[in-house]
């Protein structure tokens, strides 16, 4: 049985809100998947803890370069293990990763671009 476009989503989801939990130490408030030809999408609100919340609310810039910096190397550092996890979850491979996160919403997104239109 093929699984629709939105049940992807939906496991790609649950896929990254464990790896984030696990290996990230802390799950995001809401995520979100978007698959657009050959590119996943991926939204994540409320990534930041309560301590890097009062780094980022501070007038020194350097808190909040600083948290960007340690996230992105966190997720570098688990690229492998998420990309693993997306192509059991769409039969594709994993071309690329892109990521960036806001200090100020809070939110991450994750782009995977595949080598085929999933």
């Amino acid at each position: 049985m093929n699984k629709t476009k939105g049940q992807i989503e939906a496991e790609i989801c649950e896929a990254i809100i464990k790896f984030e939990k696990e290996y990230m130490g802390r799950g995001p408030l809401e995520t979100k998947a978007y698959i657009v030809d050959d590119m996943i999408l991926i939204r994540l609100k409320g990534v930041l803890t309560k301590a890097e919340e009062q780094l980022v609310n501070t007038e020194d810039a350097s808190g909040r370069e600083l948290i960007k910096k340690v996230r992105i190397e966190l997720l570098e550092k688990g690229k492998s293990l998420l990309e693993i996890v997306i192509k059991d979850i769409t039969k594709s491979e994993v071309i690329s990763m892109h990521s960036d996160i806001s200090v100020k919403t809070g939110e991450r997104v994750i782009i995977f671009t595949m080598n085929k239109k999933i």
